[in-house]
C-alpha cells in the first residue's frame, strides 16, 4: 500500500517538474472585431437619390486611416427596424388630425406587409411609453395611432433613449437590420430624464440613424429645432421641414390682414388644411425614399486595441457634385 502511494507521489511531483519547465504563454491581446455598419445616402444638388452607384465609388475611413468594405449592398429590400415616435405633447394639439394622418401613412409606406420590415411605436408626452411592440404587421401599429390623444409635456430624449436600448431581433435574416428612428414631433423636450448627449452615445453605440418630420409651423421657431437637427445630422438622418412651404405659391400673405393675424390661409379653411397635410406628405415620401434607398457598407474597423471613446468616421464618393450623408462615428466595445 506505501509503495503504491509513493508511486503516485513520485508521478505528481516528475509532472509538476515538466509543467514548470514549459514556459507561459503570454496574455492574448484582444481586440475589437466587431463589423460596423454605415448606411449612406448620396443625393444630387438637387436633392435627388443617387442609387446607381457600385463599391467601387466609395471610401470609407476610420479615424482618417482607409478601411476595406467587407460588404456593400444598395438592394431596395434589406431589412429594416423602424421606430416609429409620435410628440403627444400639448404643442401637436392644433394640428394632431393631420400628424395622426401623417404617422398612419409613413407606417403604411415603410411596412409593406413583407416580414423584412418591422416597426415599432413610441409616444411620449410627460413620459415615453412604448405603444406597440416590433411587428411587420402595419395594421397594430396604425390600430394604436388612431387611439392616441395628445396632452401634457415633451420626454423627446427619453423616448430616443427607450427606442435605442430596445433588444431587437428580425427572425431569419443573416444580417443584422438597419435601425432607424423616425421622429414626428417639433424637438423640443421638457420632461426627460436622459440628455441629449446620452441620448447621442445610446443611438451611436445601436448604429441608429434618425430622422426627423418636423412639425414645427412657418414663420415660428421651434425650442427645440436645433437638438432635433443634431440627433438627426450627427446618426446619418436628417430633418425635413414639411411646413415651411405652406406659404410658398401665396403672395405678399404677411401684408395680407385678417381679424386672427396676417395669414393669407387662414386657419381652420380647407386650404390651410390642405396645405399642411400636402407638406407632411411630401416628408412622408422623402424619409420613406431615403430609408429604401441607402447604401449600406460594414466593415472590421483595424487598430480597435488602441483606446479610444468615440471613433470618427467619413465616408467619400469618387462621383462630381454629390452630397453624401453618413453617420459621424461610433463608440468601440473594447474589452
Amino acid at each position: 500500500m506505501l509503495g503504491k502511494i509513493s508511486l503516485a507521489l513520485a508521478a505528481a511531483v516528475a509532472m509538476y517538474a515538466q509543467a514548470a519547465q514549459v514556459p507561459s504563454l503570454p496574455e492574448p491581446i484582444r481586440v475589437n472585431i466587431s463589423e460596423v455598419i454605415v448606411p449612406v445616402t448620396v443625393t444630387d444638388i438637387k436633392g435627388r437619390f443617387v442609387s446607381n452607384l457600385e463599391l467601387k465609388d466609395f471610401k470609407l475611413f476610420d479615424e482618417g486611416k482607409p478601411q476595406t468594405i467587407r460588404y456593400f449592398s444598395h438592394e431596395q429590400n434589406q431589412p429594416v427596424v423602424v421606430g416609429f415616435l409620435v410628440d403627444m405633447s400639448n404643442a401637436n394639439r392644433l394640428h394632431w388630425k393631420t400628424y395622426q394622418e401623417a404617422a398612419i401613412d409613413l407606417v403604411t409606406q415603410l411596412l409593406p406587409g413583407d416580414k423584412r420590415y418591422n416597426g415599432y411605436l413610441v409616444s411620449y408626452s410627460n413620459e415615453a411609453e412604448l405603444q406597440m411592440d416590433t411587428t411587420w404587421d402595419s395594421e397594430k401599429i396604425i390600430d394604436k395611432i388612431r387611439g392616441m390623444k395628445p396632452g401634457g409635456g415633451a420626454a423627446l430624449y427619453d423616448a430616443i433613449y427607450l427606442a435605442c436600448t430596445r433588444r431587437l431581433q428580425v427572425k431569419g435574416e443573416p444580417l443584422e437590420p438597419r435601425r432607424v428612428l423616425v421622429i414626428i414631433g417639433d424637438g423640443h423636450d421638457n420632461a426627460s430624464k436622459k440628455s441629449i448627449e446620452e441620448v447621442l452615445e445610446v443611438a451611436q453605440r445601436k448604429m441608429v440613424t434618425i430622422f426627423g418630420i418636423s412639425t414645427k409651423a412657418f414663420g415660428f421657431a421651434a425650442e427645440g429645432e436645433a437638438n432635433l437637427a443634431r440627433v438627426t445630422g450627427e446618426t446619418g438622418g436628417r430633418v425635413m421641414y414639411p411646413l415651411e412651404g405652406v406659404y410658398k405659391d401665396v403672395s405678399g400673405y404677411l401684408s395680407t390682414p385678417s381679424d386672427e393675424g396676417n395669414y393669407a390661409l387662414k386657419v381652420g379653411t380647407g386650404g390651410y388644411a390642405a396645405a399642411i397635410a400636402s407638406g407632411m406628405f411630401r416628408a412622408i415620401a422623402d424619409v420613406a425614399g431615403e430609408v429604401t434607398t441607402q447604401y449600406v457598407l460594414r466593415y472590421i474597423p483595424t487598430d480597435t486595441d488602441v483606446p479610444k471613446t468615440f471613433r470618427n468616421i467619413r465616408v467619400e464618393v469618387s462621383v462630381p457634385g454629390v452630397q453624401v450623408r453618413a453617420r459621424r462615428g461610433y463608440f468601440p466595445d473594447i474589452p
